[in-house]
C-alpha cells in the first residue's frame, strides 16, 4: 500500500526564512527520494528558471497521519545538485565532519510564542494581562493558555522519534519552550527544524500561530530565545573545564560573527534587561542568566560538563548556530 510522504524545508524568505512542505503520495517498497518544487514560488528562484531539488536527509514517522507516513527534511539543491544558496546545513556538514575527532553535541532550548488574532494567546483584547510573574513553569486555567497545543505538541515529538527532553512554560503569558538534544551537529538542526513544523502544524489545528518572533511584544516582556547549550568531548571528561573557559574565552573573541548570525532582531531582545547581555557586549559566568555564556551550576561544581550561549534568538538558524560555535570553539581548541 501506498504512504504519504511530507517533504520539509527551509525557504528563502527574508529576512527570516520559513518552513515549506508538501506531500507525495510513494509507493509501497519504495523509500522518498529526490523531489523537486517551483523556487520562485519560495524566494528561492526566478520564474524562468524556477526549479529547485529536494534532497531528503532525514526522515521520521509522521505522527499527525496514518501509521506508515512519514516526515522528510529536506536540503534544497540546485538542479545541477550543488547546494542552494539559502542551504545552511551543507555547510554544517562540512564543519561536522571537519571537527567530528572533538564530538560535539548540542542542546537548544526553543521558545516560541502563540499567537491569535495579531495577539498573544490568551491576552485581552485591550490592555495587558497581569505582570510577569506567575507565568513561568505555572500552572491555572487563568494564565497558561496553549497548554493543549503544547501537550499535543510534545506527544507528536515523541512519536515522531525526535530528541524532545521536556516542556515549560516561559515568563510571558502564552510563551512556551521545548529542549531538543542531546544530538550532533548536523543531527540537531534536522530534529529541530522538524520539531518546529510540528510546532506550527499542531497550531493550525488548533487555530492558533506559533512564532519564532524574539520580540512579539515591545515593552516589559521577556524576549524568546534558542539558548543553545554545547559541550565537546574534551569538556565532558575529569578536567574539562579549562576547555570550558577556552570555549567561552574563544566566543568572547568573535562577538560581532556570532551575534550578526544569531536570528533576525537580536538588538530587541538582547538588551540587557529581561535575563539578557547586551548584544554588543560579551560575559560568561556560572548560574548567570544574565550573561551571554552562562556555565550551569552542575558544570561549575565537577568542573567538567557543558556551556550554554543565551544569545540565539528563538528564530536563529540551528545548522548556521551550530556551525558557528564549531568553528569558533573548536577551531580554537584544535590550534
Amino acid at each position: 500500500m501506498s504512504y504519504q510522504a511530507e517533504y520539509i524545508w527551509i525557504d528563502g524568505t527574508e529576512p527570516s526564512p520559513l518552513v515549506r512542505s508538501k506531500t507525495r503520495i510513494v509507493a509501497d517498497g519504495k523509500h522518498p527520494g529526490i523531489w523537486g518544487f517551483d523556487g520562485s514560488s519560495t524566494n528561492q528562484a526566478t520564474g524562468n528558471d524556477s526549479d529547485c531539488v529536494l534532497q531528503p536527509v532525514f526522515t521520521c514517522p509522521d505522527p499527525l497521519r496514518s501509521p506508515g507516513d512519514v516526515l522528510v527534511m529536506c536540503e534544497v539543491l540546485l538542479t545541477d545538485f550543488t547546494p542552494h544558496p539559502t542551504n545552511t546545513r551543507a555547510a554544517c556538514v562540512a564543519a561536522a565532519e571537519k571537527y567530528a575527532d572533538q564530538e560535539p553535541w548540542f542542546g537548544i532550548e526553543q521558545e516560541y510564542t502563540f499567537l491569535q488574532g495579531g495577539r498573544p494567546l490568551g491576552w485581552p483584547t485591550q490592555g495587558y494581562p497581569a505582570p510577569q510573574g506567575p507565568y513561568y513553569c505555572g500552572v491555572g486555567g487563568d494564565k497558561m493558555p496553549g497548554r493543549d497545543i503544547v501537550e499535543r505538541h510534545t506527544a507528536a515529538c515523541m512519536e515522531a522519534g525526535l530528541g524532545i527532553e521536556g516542556t515549560n512554560a516561559e515568563v510571558m503569558m502564552a510563551q512556551w519552550e521545548f529542549q531538543i538534544g542531546v544530538l550532533p551537529p548536523p543531527l540537531i538542526g534536522d530534529h529541530l527544524w522538524v520539531a518546529r513544523w510540528l510546532l506550527f502544524r499542531v497550531a493550525e489545528d488548533f487555530g492558533v500561530f506559533a512564532t519564532l518572533d524574539p520580540k512579539p511584544v515591545l515593552g516589559d516582556w521577556n524576549g524568546a530565545g534558542a539558548h543553545t547549550n554545547f559541550s565537546t568531548k574534551a569538556m565532558r571528561e575529569d578536567g574539562g573545564w579549562d576547555a570550558i573557559i577556552a570555549g567561552c574565552e574563544a566566543l568572547g573573541r568573535n562577538i560581532d560573527e556570532h551575534v550578526s548570525n544569531y536570528g533576525v532582531g537580536l538588538d530587541l531582545r538582547l538588551t540587557g534587561a529581561h535575563e539578557t547581555e547586551h548584544w554588543s557586549k560579551f560575559s560568561y559566568g556560572a548560574s548567570d542568566r544574565g550573561a551571554s555564556i552562562r556555565i550551569p551550576w552542575g558544570t561549575a561544581k565537577d568542573k567538567k560538563g557543558w556551556l550554554e550561549d543565551r544569545r540565539p534568538n528563538a528564530n536563529m538558524d540551528p545548522y548556521v548556530v551550530s556551525r558557528l560555535m564549531l568553528t569558533t570553539v573548536c577551531a580554537d581548541a584544535a590550534k
